[in-house]
């Protein structure tokens, strides 16, 4: 059954800017070379691999970046995506497509946490969001769109891209150099080497202990190793089979922050630090403080939630 989830939840979203961060110069040239769009400037319906993370992420701190993942196998993909791609054009760049194979590409999957397909979900100023599940009628996709734009709007998010003959006058220059244990580390991520790129950030954090890039990095990728190779009715599973196994409620707390549930993550492992001592506490404190990392130190979620933890620690 198709599920749509409106944009107000949004606001719960991961931050996927520190895992997308990639240095793009390299792959801008042999595309210019051919005549195909430069990195900033891409057409409004567009197909993306795992590779292509970083670029959609920056995008959408310019244009909402709507994530279509499908399959040439699946008939509800089929009649869904000629209705996504119909109603994006008709916004005349306020929106992009990213079209994403589910086949080729298990990272951005893994990403969105997509549980089946078609998984339709946004990205707004690098947080993603899911919005629905399988193929919805038409007037229903529309609606998710206009919430969509409304939302971005609220975020200051309110650009387009050129569409036909508009050429990139306005493209962005390209991004700085990423530092080089960084690159390592999205290198490895993009290779599905999650072990690696943990490796690099905290080489990186050995180095400088206030790099706070790293730190958010080191924190996201920790958390898709844990949920690698786990589904979610798995997880949630094994917590409800051992509700006094803080190991699986914390993974439960790592699913629902993947999946943009803020609140809930955060409440669930606040009640655990509170339930918990010596070093099953300490050892949940810090699971919670990289939870915060993700989500951003100055978003309110993370001020309230971290105020709560204080009362529960003193």
């Amino acid at each position: 059954m198709s599920e749509a989830r409106l944009p107000a939840s949004m606001g719960g979203a991961v931050d996927l800017s520190a895992l997308a961060a990639r240095h793009q110069q390299s792959a801008a040239a042999p595309e210019a070379a051919q005549g195909a769009p430069a990195a900033g400037t891409p057409g409004v319906i567009v197909d993306v691999t795992d590779a292509d993370l970083a670029t959609i992420v920056e995008l959408s701190n310019r244009v909402p970046v709507i994530i279509d993942i499908w399959a040439e196998w699946c008939g509800p993909c089929k009649q869904l995506s000629p209705v996504l791609e119909r109603l994006i054009e008709g916004y005349g760049g306020r929106l992009v497509l990213a079209k994403v194979d589910a086949d080729t590409n298990p990272q951005l999957v893994q990403a969105f946490n997509a549980q089946s397909i078609p998984t339709v979900a946004a990205i707004i100023a690098g947080r993603p969001a899911p919005l629905f599940t399988g193929a919805i009628p038409e007037e229903q996709v529309k609606d998710v769109l206009e919430q969509v734009l409304a939302f971005a709007e609220q975020q200051g998010i309110t650009g387009s891209v050129p569409v036909g003959d508009a050429a990139g006058d306005d493209a962005e220059p390209a991004p700085a150099p990423v530092p080089p244990l960084h690159q390592e580390a999205y290198d490895a991520i993009d290779a599905g080497d999650l072990d690696a790129g943990i490796a690099a950030f905290e080489k990186a954090i050995a180095q400088n202990p206030r790099d706070a890039d790293a730190i958010a990095g080191l924190a996201q990728v920790r958390l898709l190793a844990r949920l690698r190779g786990k589904g979610a009715d798995e997880i949630r599973a094994a917590a409800a089979a051992a509700p006094t196994d803080a190991e699986a409620q914390m993974l439960v707390a790592d699913l629902d922050l993947s999946g943009g549930h803020v609140e809930d993550a955060f409440l669930r492992m606040l009640d655990l630090v509170g339930s918990l001592a010596g070093d099953e506490k300490q050892d949940a404190r810090l699971r919670l403080l990289d939870l915060f990392e993700i989500v951003g130190l100055d978003d309110e979620r993370v001020a309230a939630a971290r105020k709560r933890l204080t009362t529960l620690l003193y």
